[in-house]
C-alpha cells in the first residue's frame, strides 16, 4: 500500500537549473516536508527527465515520495512514486494501467466534490482541493470554500490535500477543517530560508495532531 499523505507537500517551483532545484528541495526536506511533487510546465523533456531523476534520488535518501505533476510517462520512465493529475492530464484508470497497483495517484478536484468522489471510485490515492486563497502560481484558479474540506472529509475515504495561496499564517483553519496535507509552492520556495519555512508548516501540523490526541 502507498504511504498515507500527510503534513507539508512541497511542490517544486519552475527552475531551469537542476542543481539549484535539488538544493532548494533538499532544504525543504530537511525542514520537514513529507512529500514532494515535481512540477515544471515549461521545460523540455530532457530537462524534466534530468531534474525529476535527481529529485527522485534525493527523495529516496530522505525516504519521502516523489510525485510527478501531470506526466504519467515521465513518472513511469524514472520510476517515481506516483503522478498527480489535473483535469487535462489523463485519467486515473490510464495512470493505474501504466504505473501499476502500488504507485500513488493524486487528482486535482478544484472546488468539485463530485470529481473527488469519481476519482476515489476509479482508484485515486488522494485528492486535492483549491484554491483556498489567492495563488501567485495560478491567479485565475477556481476558489474553494473552507466548508468543502469538511464535506470532503465526511464523504471520502482517501486523504484530502489543500492547495492555493497557503502560507504559515493562513494554514491553521485548513488543518482544523481536516486537510491531511497542504501543498505549497511560493510560501516555501520564495522564502529566504526554505528550511525554516518548511519547519514552520511541520510544527503547525504537529501541534494540530497533538491537540487532536489530547
Amino acid at each position: 500500500m502507498p504511504p498515507a499523505i500527510s503534513g507539508l507537500y512541497a511542490i517544486t517551483p519552475e527552475c531551469t537549473d537542476a542543481e539549484s532545484l535539488v538544493q532548494q528541495v533538499k532544504q525543504a526536506l530537511s525542514g520537514g516536508a513529507h512529500w514532494v511533487q515535481y512540477r515544471n510546465k515549461g521545460a523540455d523533456i530532457a530537462l524534466r527527465h534530468e531534474q525529476a531523476s535527481e529529485l527522485l534520488a534525493l527523495c529516496q535518501h530522505f525516504h519521502v515520495p516523489l510525485i510527478i505533476n501531470d506526466d504519467i510517462r515521465l513518472a513511469d520512465l524514472i520510476g517515481a512514486n506516483g503522478v498527480h493529475l489535473g483535469k487535462d492530464d489523463g485519467g486515473v484508470r490510464e495512470a493505474r494501467l501504466i504505473l501499476g497497483p502500488d504507485k500513488i495517484i493524486g487528482v486535482s478536484c478544484y472546488n468539485d466534490l463530485q470529481r473527488a468522489l469519481d476519482a476515489e471510485a476509479h482508484g485515486a490515492n488522494y485528492v486535492a482541493f483549491g484554491s483556498f486563497f489567492p495563488s501567485p502560481t495560478k491567479p485565475g484558479a477556481a476558489v474553494a470554500p473552507l466548508t468543502l474540506l469538511h464535506e470532503a472529509k465526511q464523504a471520502l475515504n482517501i486523504p484530502v490535500v489543500a492547495i492555493g495561496g497557503i502560507t504559515a499564517d493562513n494554514v491553521a483553519p485548513l488543518i482544523e477543517a481536516g486537510a491531511d496535507a497542504v501543498a505549497v509552492i511560493s510560501a516555501l520556495f520564495d522564502s529566504d530560508d526554505i528550511g525554516a519555512a518548511a519547519s514552520r508548516f511541520a510544527v503547525l501540523f504537529e501541534k494540530s495532531i497533538h491537540h487532536t490526541l489530547h
